[in-house]
């Protein structure tokens, strides 16, 4: 541990006192109160079921739709192997993270942003910085993905009713960003608990519904020819299991666990590992369903998401209208819970900079920046979506430099530094080699990234009407 917590961003050592009421647990000892981003934003009166609704909206999304693709990379031993590793290996790393919060906790620091734990228990200002951009690099690119996918959605579904209809996918795009914008009105990361319960009940929902399609695909008659095998070039087969490592690794990612963990009410020791059982109890479920039956439908014939699988662009669909549809419906809905999420750690800086904590949060003068600068925040994702609809490439490259460091690597390193386990206990060297690790599946994703980036350039055409995939 670092001889003194530094608060990076008041400039100066702190010890933040855990407080009884959830809106003060920012207090210092002798210092100032809650600044505004922890009093309106991060307020901690949460449950540890809720803190598992928020864990669970934040990492099953609809990306679990591309795990028969990573399967298609290493084959079912070695990816359904691979898949187990890394779902142990990141409930272990996030399992790590919390007691590192709970050890601050108990020393009468209760850190409830990510950046200013790193830079308390690293005692480095420079790691306050990197988490921050990577976090913002994180939240908003995943904001504006999630505007895209939703916007594409909400095409799928109109193509499918009026197929030469007037709308383009600009104008789907603004109606997720207004959704959106009005949604982000909910003043805190607490307040979004029962639209994250509904996110949880619309992950079930569309796994069983596209894995129930995929097995109907699969027995079918017109079903493709099963093939499950890869690639005769060596180099080929290498290159395609480590993109599927980098594939899984992003999909287990979230980046966020110290703002969800703020938000319940202290003392938050213990809680959070209920709420990660609860969290991989709906990922064993979501995960695997989809993955098994996703890959035992298609083989080496399934696209990188398994709807576009069952809706093949030539040929009838390959599973009934309604259930694709209810589908589609149910991804965009929990599109919207997730881009919620993701913006919270955006609007907590927001607030902690433009708000008056001595005033209500619903007062006049809080009201209306927030109003304005939420607004504006999703306005400007909502633009980029529209500009850059092959932005999912560079979300790969983003989300293989920025979950990995945050999810794989620091959790980790700031055990061995705050718990200080005996250098030769088999912790602390199972710790370093997953630091090891997990920093090179990260390069190499970041390099599959950047490849797959450079191969779909040609398709990339600013304000396009059509999604690369």
């Amino acid at each position: 541990m670092a001889p003194a917590a530094f608060d990076a961003e008041a400039g100066g050592p702190a010890t933040v006192a855990p407080a009884g009421n959830g809106a003060h647990h920012h207090a210092a000892k002798h210092g100032p109160g809650p600044d505004a981003g922890a009093a309106f934003v991060l307020e901690s009166k949460g449950t540890w079921w809720h803190a598992g609704f928020h864990l669970t909206t934040a990492i099953v999304g609809p990306t679990v739709l591309t795990l028969p693709y990573a399967l298609r990379g290493m084959g079912w031993a070695l990816g359904l192997t691979t898949l187990s590793l890394i779902a142990a290996v990141t409930f272990y790393e996030y399992s790590l993270m919390s007691r590192v919060l709970d050890h601050c906790e108990a020393r009468g620091r209760r850190h409830i942003r990510f950046r200013e734990l790193a830079a308390d228990v690293l005692g480095s200002g420079w790691m306050f910085y990197f988490v921050v951009i990577v976090q913002t690099a994180i939240n908003t690119g995943v904001s504006i993905g999630t505007i895209l996918l939703a916007a594409d959605c909400i095409e799928i579904m109109y193509s499918s009713i009026a197929p030469n209809g007037p709308l383009k996918l600009y104008h789907f795009i603004i109606m997720v960003a207004v959704v959106l914008a009005f949604l982000s009105q909910l003043p805190s990361f607490h307040s979004l608990r029962h639209i994250n319960f509904v996110s949880l009940l619309l992950s079930l929902g569309y796994t069983i519904l596209v894995s129930a399609a995929c097995i109907g695909a699969g027995l079918s008659k017109s079903s493709p020819a099963k093939d499950y095998s890869l690639s005769s070039s060596k180099s080929e087969q290498t290159f395609n299991a480590f993109l599927s490592i980098s594939i899984l690794a992003s999909v287990f990612g979230n980046g966020i666990l110290p703002e969800i963990q703020a938000t319940l009410a202290p003392p938050a020791a213990g809680k959070m590992m209920k709420a990660l059982v609860l969290c991989y109890s709906v990922i064993g479920f979501t995960f695997y369903l989809p993955s098994i039956t996703g890959y035992w439908a298609f083989g080496s014939q399934v696209q990188s998401n398994v709807l576009k699988s069952l809706m093949p662009d030539s040929g009838p669909a390959l599973a009934p209208t309604w259930l694709l549809g209810l589908a589609v419906l149910f991804v965009l809905l929990q599109l919207l819970a997730i881009g919620l999420v993701y913006s919270q750690v955006a609007y907590e800086i927001m607030e902690k900079n433009s708000a008056d904590v001595t005033r209500g949060k619903f007062s006049r003068r809080n009201l209306v920046p927030r109003l304005l600068l939420r607004t504006l925040y999703l306005a400007f994702c909502a633009f980029m979506a529209a500009m850059l609809p092959f932005f999912g490439d560079i979300v790969g490259v983003v989300g293989a430099v920025g979950f990995i460091p945050l999810d794989f690597v620091l959790p980790v390193i700031m055990y061995n530094i705050a718990l200080a386990p005996p250098r030769g206990s088999l912790m602390y060297i199972a710790n370093t080699a997953i630091m090891v690790v997990f920093v090179g599946v990260g390069a190499i994703g970041a390099f599959a990234s950047i490849r797959k980036l450079v191969l779909d350039a040609g398709q990339f055409k600013l304000f396009s009407n059509n999604v690369v995939d």
